[in-house]
C-alpha cells in the first residue's frame, strides 16, 4: 500500500485504525480478558472509548507531543489501551519488560527519557520509585491495580480508572486537542519504541514509525488470509515486537480478537478455553509443552503409553504430508483417522491446538524433531525469520512450503541478498526508522539504501528460493581443523530431549567441541519422584549420576545425527558439563526474550570452560547469583566433567 492509498483508507495511524474498526466493526469483541475465572469483554467501539477516555486523561495530566511513555505490566487490555491512547495524543509508547530489574528498568526509562509511566500493579510501582531519583524526567506514574498502593504517597501516583474518570470530565474542554493531535499523525510518525534484547551490549531503543507497523501488518496477514475472525492470546511480553505486531499493528489491520489470560499460571487453560485459530510462540514454549506431554506419558499406563507410541509414529511418517496435501495411500490416511480420534484429536485439545489455522514460531532456531512432532500432529506450525529492526517480517513459509530446515522466502515487499562474508541483508518497508540517540549504530547497521545487516549468516537455496540461516554470524566461526562450527545447530538437537532445558557450545579456534547443558527440572524432577530418588536442591539433582550418563547418552545419540552431516560433522561434542544453576536473565546470562548472552557466559564461567579444555575430570567453582528480592549471594559445586564418544568426521549413523 503506498502513502496515498493509505491516506484515501485513511489507515495513516493506529489511532485511524482504532476509528476504522469502531464504526466497521463496532459490535464485534476486540479484547477479552480472564479475570477472577470469568472472560470480560470489550467491543470495537467499547475500545475506542475506553482509549479515547485516558487518552482524555493523559492530555489532562499535561502529555506533550513527543513525549514518551513507558508502559510496564503483563498482557491485559488496558495496557495495550495504554499504548494506543499515548499514540493518539502524539506520544510514543515504550513497552518495557515486566520482569527487568530495576537497575535494567533505569536503563531503558533514562535512555527514552520517559516523563510519564504506566505500570500493571504495585511491583512495578515499586521498581520505578527504588530507580526514580536518577530518571530526571520522571513526572507521573499511572498504575492499574490499586491494590498495595492506598497508602504511597499519590502527588504524582495516579490510579489507572481515576486518570480515565477525569480524562471524560474533561470532554468539552479537551476533545478538540485530542482530534487535532490524531488529525496530524501522519505514516511516517513515531508508532513505539521497542528496546532490543541486548546480547551484546546495552538495549538499543527502536524506533518504528506508522508506515512500519502498518505495512508489516497488512502483508503478514494478507500472506496467511487473517482476517477478523481470528482469535489469538496475547501472553508472550509486551516488550517484544512480535507482541506487538500481533496484538496492536495485526489486530488493528484485520479487526480479529486479542485475548489476555489470567495470569501465567492459567496460561494452559486459558488456551483451551479460547481455542485460537492464529498462535505465535518462540521455541522454548513449544519445548516445554514437549516437554510437559512426555512427562505425561511416561506416567500413563502401559498400554496408554503403547498407543501413544504407535500412532506417534505413524503420524511422523504421514502427518506433514497431509498437512501440505501430497500424496498418502488410502491406508496410512485410514490409520491416520484412527490415531486423530484416539491420540493427535485429544493431545491437540489439551494443548488448546484443536482451532489452530496458522501457527508459528520464531525468535530463534527450533529443533527440527520437535518442529515435525508439532506438524506431524496436523497443526499447521511454520517459521518466521524477523527482528525488531524489520517489524517482525523477513521471511515466512507459505503453505505448502513448509520445512524444518528453512524459515522460508522473502515476506511481501521484501528484498533479501547475502553478503560476501555469508550475511543475511534484507529491504522492505518495515525496515526500521533509527536507533534512538545511536546515529553511529543505526548507520552501522542500515545503510543508506535502506539494507539491514541482520547479524545472522545464511543462505538462499537456489531453485526454490528458501532462505536457511545456520547461525549468528558472530557466532558462526571455524574449528582448528578448519571445519564449521555452528553451535546453535547442536544446541537445537540436544534441546528436543525433554530433560533437557538449555545448552551452550564451545568451540571456535579450539580443537574440539565442549559444551555447557542445564537440565529441565520439571522433566528429570518427575522422574525422580518416578523412581523414588529424593533431591533437596536443583545442584544435587543435577550432579545424581544417573542424571549424567541419561545426558551423556543424549550427547552420544545427537554427535551421531551431527557426524552424519559433513558440513557441520565437526560440531560433535567431545566434553560437557551439567551446571549446578539455571541459566537466568536476573543473572545476566540470558536475554529477557530467553537468548543466551555467549560473551558473558564465556567470561562468568571462564574456569569451568579452561577444565573443559585441560582434560580435568572434575572442576570446583562459586558463581553469583541473583535471588528474587533483588538480593546478590553465590553458591559453591563441584562439578563432573564427562567425555562423550564422537564419530569420525563425515560417518553417517549405523542405522544408515
Amino acid at each position: 500500500m503506498t502513502q496515498t492509498q493509505a491516506a484515501t483508507s485513511g489507515s495513516l495511524s493506529i489511532p485511524a485504525l482504532l476509528k476504522r474498526n469502531a464504526t466497521q466493526f463496532a459490535n464485534k469483541p476486540a479484547y477479552r480478558e480472564k479475570e477472577f475465572g470469568i472472560w470480560q469483554s470489550w467491543t470495537w467501539s467499547e475500545v475506542d472509548k475506553e482509549i479515547e477516555a485516558l487518552a482524555l486523561g493523559l492530555l489532562n495530566l499535561g502529555v506533550k507531543k513527543g513525549d514518551f511513555i513507558a508502559i510496564i505490566g503483563r498482557n491485559r487490555p488496558y495496557l495495550y489501551w495504554s499504548m494506543v491512547a499515548a499514540q493518539c495524543v502524539g506520544a510514543v509508547p515504550v513497552p518495557v519488560y515486566q520482569d527487568a530489574v530495576a537497575e535494567e528498568m533505569a536503563y531503558v526509562l533514562g535512555h527514552c527519557g520517559a516523563r510519564f509511566v504506566i505500570v500493571g500493579d504495585q511491583e512495578q510501582v515499586d521498581k520505578v520509585i527504588e530507580v526514580q531519583e536518577n530518571l530526571h524526567q520522571f513526572e507521573h506514574m499511572i498504575y492499574l491495580d490499586p491494590r498495595g498502593l492506598r497508602k504511597y504517597d499519590h502527588t504524582h501516583l495516579h490510579q489507572f480508572s481515576h486518570v480515565q474518570d477525569q480524562g471524560r470530565a474533561a470532554y468539552n474542554e479537551l476533545i478538540n486537542e485530542l482530534n487535532s493531535r490524531q488529525d496530524v499523525l501522519t505514516y511516517d510518525d513515531p508508532c513505539v519504541m521497542l528496546y532490543t534484547s541486548g546480547t551484546t551490549g546495552k538495549p538499543k531503543g527502536v524506533v518504528l514509525s506508522n508506515r512500519n507497523v502498518i505495512e508489516s501488518a497488512r502483508n503478514s496477514s494478507e500472506f496467511d488470509n487473517l482476517g477478523p475472525g481470528e482469535e489469538i492470546l496475547a501472553y508472550l511480553p509486551m516488550a517484544w515486537v512480535g507482541d506487538f505486531i500481533f496484538s496492536i499493528g495485526q489486530a488493528f489491520w484485520t479487526g480479529f480478537c486479542v485475548n489476555c489470560p489470567e495470569n501465567p499460571d492459567t496460561m494452559t487453560q486459558d488456551l483451551r478455553e479460547i481455542g485460537p485459530t492464529y498462535y505465535f510462540a518462540p521455541p522454548r514454549v513449544f519445548e516445554t509443552q514437549l516437554t510437559n506431554v512426555m512427562i505425561r506419558m511416561e506416567d500413563a499406563g502401559k498400554f496408554k503409553k503403547r498407543l501413544f507410541d504407535k500412532y506417534m509414529e505413524h503420524a511422523r511418517k504421514v502427518g506433514p504430508a497431509l498437512l501440505d496435501s501430497k500424496p498418502v495411500s488410502m491406508g496410512d490416511r485410514l490409520k491416520y483417522w484412527i490415531g486423530d480420534k484416539l491420540v493427535y484429536g485429544p493431545l491437540k485439545n489439551t494443548l488448546g491446538f484443536t482451532r489452530v489455522r496458522v501457527g508459528y514460531t520464531a525468535g530463534e532456531a527450533i529443533g527440527p524433531e520437535i518442529f515435525d512432532f508439532y506438524r506431524s500432529l496436523g497443526i499447521n506450525l511454520k517459521q518466521l525469520y524477523g527482528q525488531t529492526e524489520a517489524t517482525v517480517f523477513i521471511t515466512a513459509q507459505p503453505d505448502g512450503e513448509v520445512r524444518s530446515d528453512t524459515v522460508g522466502v522473502p515476506c511481501p515487499d521484501v528484498e533479501l541478498k547475502i553478503g560476501d562474508n555469508g550475511e543475511v541483508f534484507y529491504r522492505s518497508p518495515g525496515v526500521f526508522v533509527e536507533y534512538y540517540k545511536n546515529p553511529e549504530s543505526t548507520a552501522d547497521t542500515k545503510d543508506p539504501e535502506g539494507w539491514v545487516a541482520t547479524g545472522d549468516a545464511g543462505f538462499i537455496e537456489e531453485g526454490t528460493g528458501h532462505l536457511r540461516i545456520i547461525d549468528r554470524a558472530k557466532d558462526v566461526g571455524k574449528m582448528a581443523s578448519g571445519s564449521l562450527f555452528a553451535p546453535k545447530y547442536v544446541e537445537n538437537k540436544l534441546k528436543f530431549f525433554p530433560n533437557v532445558l538449555e545448552v551452550v557450545v564451545f568451540g571456535a579456534g579450539r580443537e574440539e567441541c565442549t559444551a555447557f547443558i542445564n537440565i529441565d527440572l520439571a522433566a528429570v524432577g518427575n522422574w525422580a519422584e518416578r523412581n523414588n530418588i529424593a533431591y533437596a536442591s536443583y545442584q544435587e539433582l543435577a550432579g545424581n549420576p544417573q542424571v549424567l550418563q541419561a545426558i551423556q547418552d543424549h550427547v552420544q545419540e545427537v554427535n551421531e545425527s551431527v557426524a552424519a552431516d559433513e558440513m557441520l560433522s565437526g560440531c560433535q561434542i567431545h566434553r560437557f558439563v551439567v551446571l549446578h544453576k539455571e541459566l537466568d536473565a536476573d543473572d545476566g546470562e540470558l536475554t529477557r526474550t530467553r537468548k543466551v548472552r555467549r560473551r558473558i557466559i564465556e567470561e562468568k564461567y571462564a574456569d569451568i570452560i579452561a577444565a573443559l579444555y585441560d582434560g580435568s575430570e572434575s572442576v570446583s567453582t562459586t558463581t553469583e547469583v541473583t535471588y528474587e528480592d533483588g538480593r546478590k549471594g553465590s553458591i559453591s559445586a563441584t562439578l563432573q566433567i564427562r567425555s562423550a564418544k564422537v564419530l569420525p568426521v563425515g560417518q553417517k549413523m549405523a542405522a544408515e
